[in-house]
């Protein structure tokens, strides 16, 4: 990227350009995860959502930056950068780790009423929840074995040398920040949709569920066959859920979120 680039051109992506939408939509990337994994999602939602997929440093065109090492430096520096957004009604959506940053920058945007109308959570047990979590205190090959359980996009890669030896240092970083986010009880106003694959190791249903005791708003659940990474075969249904959240984003009263 070019050195006068601003923090948004190097922290965000549209990959159809919509800024004059009426709504938005922000996504948060998996740990490791990339923009370009939303680039499917941007394209069902755009030109009439204006959607944002957040570019974490230390990947793709991004490589050479340091990586951001703990879930509340990132959730500030997010927080920040779209606290500066000009202000229009806003949904997130974040899956694994990206759940976790969409709720911690939402919970971070609502006392100044910058927050999103809702937040969609995907593949991630609820903050108040803890289990052991130690796949960064192995070599490559411990962290190869955990991504090996994930199903789908998560051990697709794991066949192409070149590709896994590109993304590790990436995917390692963001473990260790994930499995240093000590479990909370912080709630957030605004509604929460909880979405989880029913093979998923990394969050039971039952985990999932605990999710409404992080919204004093509305809270619905909706399983979906699969593991962890089932959004990528159930595209369709996911994109209609979102899709819901931001019509009803769009319906709701001034002063329920950005």
């Amino acid at each position: 990227m070019a050195d006068n680039d601003t923090a948004e051109d190097r922290w965000l992506r549209r990959y159809l350009p919509s800024e004059n939408a009426a709504i938005r939509l922000v996504c948060f990337p998996h740990a490791g995860g990339s923009a370009s994994f939303y680039r499917p999602v941007a394209l069902s939602h755009a030109p009439r959502t204006d959607v944002l997929v957040l570019q974490y440093p230390g990947r793709q065109d991004r490589r050479h930056e340091p990586f951001v090492e703990t879930v509340e430096e990132y959730a500030d520096r997010i927080a920040e950068l779209l606290a500066a957004l000009p202000p229009k009604p806003t949904v997130y959506f974040g899956h694994s780790m990206g759940a976790v940053l969409g709720f911690e920058v939402a919970h971070r945007l609502e006392p100044d009423g910058r927050g999103p109308r809702s937040l969609v959570v995907s593949g991630r047990r609820a903050p108040s929840t803890s289990r052991p979590e130690e796949a960064t205190r192995t070599d490559d090959a411990g962290i190869l074995a955990d991504m090996s359980q994930l199903e789908g996009t998560g051990s697709a890669v794991l066949g192409n040398e070149e590709i896994v030896r590109l993304a590790l240092p990436a995917i390692r970083n963001d473990y260790r920040a994930i499995e240093l986010y000590r479990p909370n009880d912080r709630v957030v106003r605004c509604p929460v949709t909880a979405l989880i694959g029913v093979r998923d190791p990394k969050s039971t249903v039952a985990e999932a569920e605990r999710w409404q005791e992080h919204t004093s708003g509305r809270f619905r659940l909706r399983r979906f066959p699969g593991g962890h990474f089932y959004l990528t075969e159930q595209h369709s249904q996911v994109n209609g859920e979102i899709a819901a959240e931001l019509a009803e984003a769009a319906l709701a009263p001034v002063g329920r979120g950005a």
